[in-house]
């Protein structure tokens, strides 16, 4: 009887890596991501599988918590197919070439400081390099596409359908023959928000004897994406009025390409006041061009956008700093929009915004996605007086808002809604998820759809 075990998003949010083990001898893993926050240094632990072993992996979607680890996995031994859609494969090289390249930097400081010690063995080396992350690229890869049946071997097969997380985000249902029985194996993914101002809905599936359901909120609702616009509107507008700047930590996929069309809306309509407004992420700006590439994929806002002006995200109050020079230069501007990473203000450039800014009581900043334990942002947002950065405590200051109405994740309600859709619904499991919003989220599927949930283990056996 086939089997699945978890190493990574069991009861914890980040960390993604399903291992799928099918009686004829086939092993199918479901993305290999990174773990974030307070887990980060289960990256660095063996993986509990031999790599060398899996024979097909495949990806829903291009975030470091479902693609971070693939260039280790391919590091010890995965010499396997690589199946996902093509933009995934273009944001995923984004995002891990600047995994790598960030770790890398980072273990020449440490090195270097450690010299001074005579400490240099102690410094760990980085999980992986550029050249690890060129080396997956390397291996074989087949494009997907959307309702496409895609062969994995010996009568399984896959089928991605549009999870409208993130640009061609996909669920993913494995088709496969057990003891004479059709079975479906079906993976949530992330599932995206109905109220995505950037994404299309999540595509339903019909059938699963298996499913595994992500739970990141499912413990709650968000607000409504209208409130959190007037919220959002509301706060941008009174910041710069009062001569103060904006500060918005944003993942470079997604978040970042919602915040651009919102801001891109209100200059539209005379809403918002005269400013600069800065993308300062190399990261978000590469990948904001890969949206515009496939911006077919995008919703009908955005390619409205496309049709009328020529662009989709581009207005003239909108400035690129791609050079650490032109990030640099922001300091000297006042009452702006600055929009960095990284997402949960673990690095990057928004921890220079936040030195510059976060003691000022005129600025604002406006959280706008799920911020891990363990990281500087749930810090801040859980109401931190005083924040380290490179060493210094800085007094936090200005106004926090956190808006997660903009949520590229289902909530409750729509994560419900979306297992309501499936004729057939067998076995669920929960995954992606901490533990207490899990029981909060077990607690309402029984209540509501009258079925038991499982809460994975990690490495646990769950015979499908």
């Amino acid at each position: 009887m086939a089997y699945v075990q978890s190493f990574g998003a069991a009861e914890v949010v980040t960390g993604s890596c399903h291992l799928i083990h099918f009686d004829n001898g086939l092993r199918v893993m479901v993305d290999c991501g990174m773990f974030q926050g307070e887990h980060e240094k289960e990256n660095y632990r063996p993986f509990g599988f031999d790599p060398k072993k899996v024979d097909v992996l495949l990806i829903t979607h291009a975030h470091l918590d479902h693609v971070g680890r693939i260039p280790k996995l391919v590091k010890e031994g995965f010499r396997g197919k690589i199946i996902t859609l093509r933009s995934t494969f273009d944001l995923a090289e984004v995002v891990l070439l600047d995994a790598a390249h960030l770790m890398e930097e980072e273990y020449k400081t440490n090195y270097k400081k450690a010299q001074r010690r005579g400490e240099e063995h102690k410094v760990a080396k980085p999980l992986y390099t550029v050249a690890d992350v060129e080396a997956m690229f390397d291996l074989p890869s087949i494009y997907a596409y959307y309702e496409e049946k895609i062969p994995l071997g010996k009568g399984i097969t896959a089928i991605f359908r549009n999870a409208g997380h993130i640009l061609d985000s996909a669920t993913i249902q494995i088709l496969y023959e057990e003891e004479g029985q059709h079975k479906s194996l079906v993976f949530s993914g992330d599932l995206g928000n109905h109220n995505d101002i950037v994404m299309p809905d999540p595509v339903q599936v019909k059938k699963a004897d298996t499913l595994y359901i992500e739970s990141t909120y499912g413990d709650r609702n968000h607000k409504s994406i209208e409130g959190s616009v007037a919220e959002f509107k509301e706060v941008v507008v009174n910041t710069l009025l009062s001569q103060g700047s904006v500060i918005i930590p944003s993942f470079a996929i997604e978040r970042t390409q919602e915040i651009l069309c919102l801001l891109k809306s209100m200059y539209r309509e005379k809403e918002l006041p005269l400013c600069k407004v800065f993308l300062d992420s190399p990261m978000a700006i590469r990948a904001t061009n890969i949206y515009k590439k496939y911006h077919e994929e995008l919703s009908r806002e955005c390619n409205d956008y496309l049709k009328k002006d020529g662009t989709v995200f581009e207005f003239p109050y909108l400035h690129f700093t791609l050079k650490s020079e032109e990030s640099k230069k922001i300091n000297d501007e006042s009452s702006c929009i600055i929009i960095a990473g990284s997402g949960m203000c673990t690095g990057g450039r928004i921890l220079h915004h936040f030195k510059n800014r976060i003691w000022n009581p005129k600025n604002s900043v406006i959280f706008v996605g799920y911020q891990a334990e363990g990281t500087l942002g749930r810090e801040i947002v859980n109401g931190a007086k005083w924040i380290n950065i490179y060493h210094e405590e800085i007094k936090v200051n200005a106004k926090i808002h956190t808006i997660n109405g903009f949520s590229a994740h289902a909530d409750q309600s729509e994560l419900l809604a979306w297992m309501e859709g499936f004729s057939h619904l067998g076995k669920t499991f929960l995954v992606h998820g901490e533990k207490t919003k899990q029981k909060v989220f077990k607690e309402a599927i029984f209540k509501r759809l009258h079925k038991k949930a499982h809460i994975v283990r990690e490495k646990e056996k769950i015979w499908i």
